[in-house]
């Protein structure tokens, strides 16, 4: 596992060995899973937001508009 971003909002890690990156929203408690062709794609338009120059604020919004939906509540047992 390797932190691919981190703020106080969202922390995208990746897993090369499942060829996937999970997306965790810490305020949202939520999480997404994405591995294979929609994690290239994924991380080519995370490049490309952050290629931008913008701001950590800007990012989240990226993330959390990508986990609009999709994201599943993390859930402790």
């Amino acid at each position: 596992m390797h932190i691919v971003y981190n703020s106080d909002q969202f922390e995208v890690l990746a897993y090369p060995a499942e060829h996937g990156l999970e997306l965790v929203d810490k305020a949202g408690q939520r999480s997404l899973f994405i591995q294979g062709e929609i994690a290239d794609r994924f991380h080519q338009s995370m490049r490309e937001v952050v290629g931008e120059g913008v701001d950590s604020e800007t990012v989240d919004d990226f993330l959390d508009e990508y986990c609009s939906g999709s994201a599943q509540p993390i859930v402790f047992h």
